[in-house]
């Protein structure tokens, strides 16, 4: 929680540099307020609240603004990692040279190992389904689990125009399947790619 409290403010304290400095700038390598791309592939590290690891961004050829990513993470607290591949559509923001939002959606597998989580057993009697527990308590296993799901991704990225790296910021909800059970979670993170 501490580490995710900790990017939120360091993204809130440097976008408005970037914003300032964006504007303020002359020359641009974006094409105005297309979809185009400044670069054609970046490579870097996603530091995110639920997880983290690598990304690669690649535009696909022209000025669509379309790009796939590829993200290879772990979570915190669970042993394994996680394959993410999205698609994604690039606008320029006009008035804000180098700055783009975009938006997406993919799928991830992934594979972990151990979960921890709280079993009760029922019984129901009665007319009214009144019922009464029996046994509860939290279990800890070591078994090896394949997770799978689907992503849809919302973000800002900011290409600097003297260096070449990119900074992004990013919300990443995914529904995952996991040993029969389902469920909804939020990722927001922050990125830093080298681009070429």
């Amino acid at each position: 929680m501490k580490r995710l409290q900790f990017t939120i403010l360091f993204v809130l304290l440097l976008l408005p540099g970037l914003l300032a400095q964006a504007q303020t700038k002359k020359k641009s390598r974006s094409g105005g307020s297309g979809g185009g791309s400044s670069y054609g592939t970046g490579i870097g590290l996603r530091g995110g609240g639920y997880s983290s690891g690598l990304t690669i961004k690649h535009f696909l050829s022209g000025k669509n603004g379309v790009a796939i990513e590829g993200l290879v993470t772990t979570e915190y607290q669970a042993h394994g990692a996680r394959l993410t591949l999205l698609g994604e559509k690039h606008k320029a923001i006009s008035g804000a040279k180098g700055l783009q939002f975009y938006y997406g959606a993919g799928f991830h597998v992934g594979s972990y190992q151990g979960r921890y989580y709280f079993e009760d057993a029922r019984y129901y009697r009665g007319h009214k389904n009144a019922y009464y527990l029996t046994s509860y308590g939290y279990r800890n296993d070591n078994a090896n689990y394949i997770a799978f799901g689907a992503d849809l991704i919302l973000g800002l990225e900011y290409k600097l125009e003297d260096l070449p790296f990119v900074v992004g910021i990013d919300y990443k909800p995914f529904f995952e399947v996991f040993n029969g059970y389902t469920g909804f979670y939020n990722d927001a993170a922050l990125s830093l790619r080298y681009t070429f």
